[in-house]
């Protein structure tokens, strides 16, 4: 017979619930611990939220800074110490024009400082930035973004930088309107671009008229958005075509401005050693070298009268060539470029000859000259006009007040700008043919602007 052997079950009585609570212990500590991960993680996760925010700040407020710094430039004049100055002044002018109030510049004589500038008050969300000086060259930006009490900086350097004016890539360029009348033509000796034309008039919806058989063969930029273009007659044409064809293809409205160029006169004045006053005789035949006109004299040239070097024009004076001009010179007005009066003046009424001084003998009284090249008449506060012919004026022709008419005509090598808010007036058979080919630098005694030129590169985040 089998013999049945019972199990004695009262050995293991209770390990089930002791294994059970260690595993609830044991989920128990991994949950806790998860809970803290968890909100730890959240934690980071929302600090790196803020931290994001904060450099989203910073780089808005440096898309801030770059956008107004580009609009910024002080005059190639400015000695190297007080750029930082000049720029601070310039900056604060571009708010002020604009209405900008939320951004205020401080200045110290070292450091410019714009404080906290709110984009989200709601949210804490700002911006503030610090310019310096590294060296005579380079300007350090620092824009500082903050979220609560968190921050992010972003560094970046501009560098000076000079930038010829744009004015002088056009034939023509006039701050008052324009008014061709009669048989005159704008033409490119190149290409017809070198006979586009700038219009600014900003005080006169006319623009630009052309009557008769007057014709632009370039295009024409004015600034002002609201004004128009008259043409009247068959033939008076923009761009190769006439009508409203050549309104509607060849001219543009609303245009950005272009900064006219400031003229210096001053620093060709002490090469004027000749002085001509009321007591010189003017009606004989003359060479005259480096020779100064003294104010009020009012002389009128009526011999033929060879001009060498620099002939330096004193205010208040009218000057007139009544008599044939050869021109191997500078011609200089020191008046204000924003006097548009009239009352000073350089009239040509007979016919001129002209070369560049760079073909001025090599004698001393010239020394310096040679390389003065690219223009021919500099005179802010003149009004300057030509009645007689000429084969080609050796460079830019810049005054308050320009004017053509009758024969007057031939070959500029290079812009005529007028500073002056009136009317500009082509009239008569004044042909003018431009030549601007291999022009890339302003023309002498112009001061060129300096502007920031931003350097991608330098872009990075720093810890201060």
């Amino acid at each position: 017979m089998a013999t049945l052997t019972l199990s004695d079950h009262r050995k293991s009585k209770g390990a089930v619930l002791i294994v059970s609570m260690i595993f609830v212990l044991v989920f128990s500590a991994l949950a806790v611990s998860m809970a803290a991960l968890s909100g730890t993680n959240v934690q980071v996760a929302d600090n790196q939220c803020k931290l994001d925010r904060a450099r989203s700040c910073a780089e808005s407020g440096f898309d801030v800074i770059r956008f107004w710094l580009n609009k910024v430039s002080i005059s190639g004049t400015t000695s190297e110490s007080q750029r930082l100055t000049a720029i601070a002044n310039a900056f604060q002018n571009e708010l002020t024009t604009a209405g900008i109030t939320n951004i205020t510049i401080s200045y110290d004589g070292t450091t410019i400082t714009i404080p906290s500038v709110p984009l989200d008050s709601n949210n804490g969300c700002s911006f503030s930035a610090t310019i310096c000086a590294l060296d005579v060259d380079t300007l350090q930006i620092d824009v500082t973004g903050a979220h609560d009490s968190l921050t992010r900086t972003i560094r970046s350097h501009y560098c000076f930088t000079e930038r010829a004016h744009t004015v002088f890539d056009f034939g023509v360029a006039t701050k008052g309107p324009l008014s061709l009348t009669g048989n005159i033509e704008l033409e490119g000796i190149n290409v017809n671009v070198e006979a586009s034309v700038y219009i600014e008039s900003e005080n006169s919806n006319l623009a630009l008229s052309i009557i008769g058989n007057s014709k632009i063969a370039g295009d024409v930029s004015i600034v002002n958005p609201i004004a128009n273009v008259d043409l009247q007659g068959g033939q008076a044409g923009i761009g190769g075509e006439t009508g409203q064809d050549a309104i509607d293809n060849h001219v543009d409205f609303g245009v950005p401005p272009s900064e006219f160029p400031e003229p210096v006169p001053s620093q060709y004045l002490f090469y004027a050693t000749n002085i001509v006053d009321a007591n010189t005789d003017t009606s004989s035949d003359a060479i005259l070298e480096n020779v100064l006109i003294i104010a009020g004299t009012n002389p009128n040239f009526t011999g033929h009268v060879t001009l060498k070097g620099i002939v330096y024009i004193e205010t208040p004076n009218v000057v007139t060539f009544t008599g044939s001009a050869d021109v191997i010179a500078m011609i200089i007005g020191d008046g204000s470029w924003t006097d548009n009066t009239g009352t000073n003046q350089i009239n040509f009424l007979g016919n001129v000859t002209s070369l560049p001084v760079s073909d001025l003998p090599n004698e001393e009284q010239f020394e310096g000259l040679h390389d003065e090249t690219g223009t021919f008449v500099m005179a802010p506060g003149f009004r300057t006009s030509f009645g007689g012919s000429f084969d080609t004026l050796s460079g830019a022709i810049a005054s308050n007040g320009v004017e053509f008419f009758g024969n007057a005509g031939g070959t500029i090598n290079g812009s005529v700008i007028n500073y002056s808010d009136d009317q500009m007036d082509l009239s008569g058979n004044s042909d003018l043919y431009f030549n601007r080919s291999g022009l890339t630098e302003a023309p002498a005694g112009f001061v060129p602007e300096i502007i920031l030129d931003y350097d991608p590169s330098s872009y990075n985040e720093v810890v201060l």
